[in-house]
């Protein structure tokens, strides 16, 4: 088995595979620190795919050259954890010189590249190179759909190959499909929270965070039981593990922040907020929270695809390049939040859309083994076209 390093991990790895927050048991000391969990998804999810017998990290800042020279002689290949690095103000530190020194293999695990709202997507030199490092190192670098392809297609890589994500993988049931039950059999069911937003990416924050507030008071009224579903932001985080003090220093700032209490926390959301908030640092809580789930959806791509990942019905609901490129690649079925049409549940909820999410995925799965076939990775991922090939073995 191969001895991995990582670039840009996310999170501390326990258990050999599995990803939680750093020091996630110090919860108060990081209490006021952001971070995506939806990150941490993608790291284990990855390790969850790979055969390994050793995990280091290779730093990119301030790194030790030194240290560098000894990790070349220690491991196989290094991978980057997908994510969206491929946008206008990507800060890579000292990737080159790091790379060109340690001279391995660097596989791209499902990267994504983010369009502005306005204007061509604007890349620095610095990501130029770094693309061009990692895909001359490996038979084929790996994105999440199309529009990151084209990205990579426009400035002269062309071993690209459309893989998707590895959180939708991370059960590695390749016969994995989703089966609508009855919508009026639906009781319990989480919303991805996705409050902060930033205007370069999304054309219209009034309608973001109104359409938003509006869905889960919806779906609140709806259905017996729901859980708002929070993933690193600190006022979030406060109200599920903070004091009585950070309770309400949390709902202060969430009123007095200028779009969020103008539009989106009102009385009804403060009372959710209080009584429905998950958070946790650790993934497989959040699986474990999903799997009990009779639906998913909202605006946490990563959260939804947990759920779509384990089995889970999941809706979209898309307002970037980055939110409509994972619903293309996978056919799930999304509702554009910008679109003036209205969002009526039942449109969604219906088997033939969710057919079409299940050959894309099966497909995507395929791509994602081949993937890591091609660059020599020992994976866990089944060879489905071997397998489907094979005879039916007859009964004596």
């Amino acid at each position: 088995m191969a001895r991995v390093l990582v670039m840009i991990p996310s999170g501390e790895v326990y258990d050999h595979d599995s990803v939680r927050w750093y020091n996630y048991q110090q919860i108060q000391r990081y209490i006021d620190h952001y971070h995506n969990i939806g990150d941490a998804f993608v790291y284990d999810s990855s390790l969850k795919l790979m055969n390994f017998e050793k995990l280091g990290v290779v730093e990119i800042a301030n790194p030790d050259m030194a240290q560098i020279d000894k990790l070349r002689e220690e491991y196989d290949y290094v991978f980057l954890r997908g994510s969206n690095y491929i946008h206008s103000g990507m800060q890579w530190r000292e990737t080159i010189e790091v790379l060109k020194r340690l001279r391995l293999p660097v596989l791209g695990f499902g990267l994504g590249a983010q369009a502005p709202v306005k204007g061509k997507i604007n890349l620095s030199e610095q990501t130029k190179t770094v693309l061009h490092m990692m895909a001359d190192s490996t038979t084929s670098i790996g994105v999440r759909g199309a529009y990151t392809a084209q990205v990579l297609w426009d400035i002269g890589i062309r071993n690209v190959r459309i893989v998707g994500c590895p959180t939708a993988f991370r059960s590695n049931n390749p016969d994995m499909r989703i089966t609508l039950p009855e919508l009026d059999t639906v009781k319990d069911v989480g919303i991805t929270l996705r409050r902060e937003v930033s205007s370069s990416y999304a054309q219209n924050i009034e309608r973001y965070l109104t359409f938003h507030r509006d869905l889960v008071k919806e779906l609140a009224h709806r259905f017996d039981n729901v859980t708002l579903m929070a993933q690193g932001e600190p006022e979030e985080k406060k109200l599920v593990f903070g004091t009585d003090a950070q309770k309400e220093e949390a709902i202060a700032a969430l009123k007095g922040n200028p779009s969020v209490g103008k539009w989106y926390m009102d009385d009804e959301m403060e009372r959710l907020y209080r009584s429905k908030m998950f958070y946790s640092d650790v993934v497989s809580d959040y699986e474990n929270l999903v799997r009990q789930k009779d639906c998913v959806l909202g605006y946490r791509l990563h959260g939804n695809l947990m759920a779509l990942s384990n089995g889970v019905p999941s809706i979209y609901f898309t307002y970037d390049s980055r939110t409509v490129e994972f619903a293309e690649t996978y056919q799930i079925p999304s509702y554009d939040v910008f679109s003036k049409k209205e969002f009526v549940l039942e449109d969604y909820w219906n088997q033939d859309l969710f057919d079409k999410f299940n050959r894309a995925w099966f497909q995507t799965y395929r791509e994602m083994a081949t993937f890591l076939t091609e660059n020599n990775i020992d994976h866990k991922m089944v060879d489905v076209m071997a397998r489907d090939a094979q005879p039916e073995r007859k009964v004596a």
